[in-house]
């Protein structure tokens, strides 16, 4: 099976080149569906100098529409059988890919969450997490630990025809509700996490529009 990774990046010239490299090591079938957010950094010049990266592909927004924007651009252009989504950060480490499509590949499932530590975040953080994860739970009427974990892993058919509305952050809460309103179960596995506090774009004001969408998307026609 072939995985999509999709990154959205966005004025992440510190990281970017790393993070290419550490997911183009994970010894798996894969293409690399990135989309420059309109950086302001340096980013993308640094993007030019990829090339060396296999099967990566760079899409580049000529204004910036943040996470959820870049997210559903790449969507629209993946080709693989599975699909996970990737900070351009060092939070997360691709290490973990192999573990988190193995329940899709074995059949178990067709949705998996990346289950963060929470420990090394900022306790208002860690705390904003974990509400969110609670009335995800209680809406939804499901069990899940970490609704805002970046690493969400899905066969291609649960994203297929899937058209994101929330642009930033609330994406998260956008593709949680969606998933689950489709009916698909989803599969948790413990990831590595680090949290990074210098240049961090989430803050606990993004929760309010998490919750909103989660709201949102549980009485609405999907």
């Amino acid at each position: 099976m072939k995985l999509s990774v999709i990154m959205p990046v966005y004025n992440e010239a510190d990281t970017i080149a790393e993070i290419l490299q550490r997911v183009a090591a994970v010894p798996i079938e894969k293409e690399i569906v990135l989309v420059d957010d309109c950086s302001k950094d340096g980013t993308s010049e640094i993007l030019k100098q990829q090339g060396h990266i296999p099967n990566l592909r760079i899409i580049s927004h000529k204004v910036n529409g943040g996470k959820g924007a870049a997210v559903q651009t790449a969507l629209q252009e993946i080709s693989g059988d599975i699909v996970i989504i990737q900070d351009a950060d060092l939070e997360y480490n691709p290490d973990d890919y192999l573990r988190l499509v193995e329940p899709i590949v074995t059949g178990r499932t067709k949705v998996v969450y990346g289950v963060r530590h929470l420990g090394t975040q900022k306790w208002y953080m860690a705390l904003g997490n974990k509400f969110l994860s609670l009335v995800t739970s209680l809406l939804y009427g499901i069990k899940v630990s970490d609704m805002e974990t970046c690493y969400k892993t899905m066969a291609r058919e649960v994203v297929q025809g899937m058209t994101l509305d929330c642009r930033r952050f609330d994406v998260e809460a956008e593709i949680t509700a969606k998933v689950t309103r489709r009916g698909y179960s989803i599969i948790e596995v413990p990831i590595s996490y680090n949290a990074r506090h210098e240049q961090k774009k989430l803050s606990p004001l993004d929760g309010w529009p998490a919750i909103r969408a989660l709201l949102k998307y549980r009485f609405i026609k999907i």
